[in-house]
């Protein structure tokens, strides 16, 4: 498949996946660390950010899955009407 919706879908799932895992990862960090109250805080938001990121970044690579589908399944209908007519 060449369309660019399959490009995008691979490269949006790598940088959700990777967005959510680091995300996760600083949430362990915080869980198993007694940081100060200050450092706390920025963690927690980086950790924020990082995980929604993630989730939008998936949502993304999800609607370009869909899209590059319904585009393949498009091109096999009109291959199957022109061999129909010939």
């Amino acid at each position: 498949m060449n369309n660019r919706h399959r490009q995008k879908y691979i490269s949006r799932l790598l940088i959700g996946f990777a967005f959510f895992s680091c995300g996760m990862l600083i949430t362990y960090y915080l869980a198993l660390t007694n940081s100060r109250p200050d450092e706390w805080y920025f963690w927690v938001f980086a950790s924020i950010v990082l995980i929604n990121g993630g989730l939008l970044f998936l949502g993304s690579a999800m609607i370009h899955k869909i899209k590059s589908d319904l585009i393949r399944k498009q091109k096999q209908k009109d291959q199957n009407k022109k061999y129909e007519f010939e």
